[in-house]
């Protein structure tokens, strides 16, 4: 499974951004593989319609489940669509997120 954790810098040690769609980066984690990565949301700085953006942009990496803070109603509808599961977290890292 490819799970997307919102976060604020790089890695699993990096602080859990609690913003989806203005999230800098997303944490990858693929449970079957075992690897991670670190993508760069280039949608953060979007004037409008950052969080349907990068709703797409998750989709597009293949993501099951994504796990951030919180998600604007039509970004979680773009998920939704694409049969992506929303897991909200309070945790203060990647990792307490996973974890979760």
């Amino acid at each position: 499974m490819k799970i997307a954790i919102s976060a604020k810098g790089q890695g699993l040690d990096a602080a859990l951004d609690p913003r989806f769609g203005r999230s800098p980066y997303f944490v990858i984690v693929d449970t079957t593989t075992g690897t991670t990565e670190t993508l760069l949301n280039d949608n953060a700085t979007a004037s409008g319609g950052a969080g349907i953006q990068t709703a797409q942009f998750i989709s597009d990496q293949g993501v099951e489940l994504v796990i951030t803070g919180s998600v604007g109603p039509k970004a979680a509808q773009v998920l939704a669509q694409a049969g992506i599961e929303i897991h909200h977290a309070k945790a203060n890292t990647v990792m307490e997120a996973l974890k979760e």
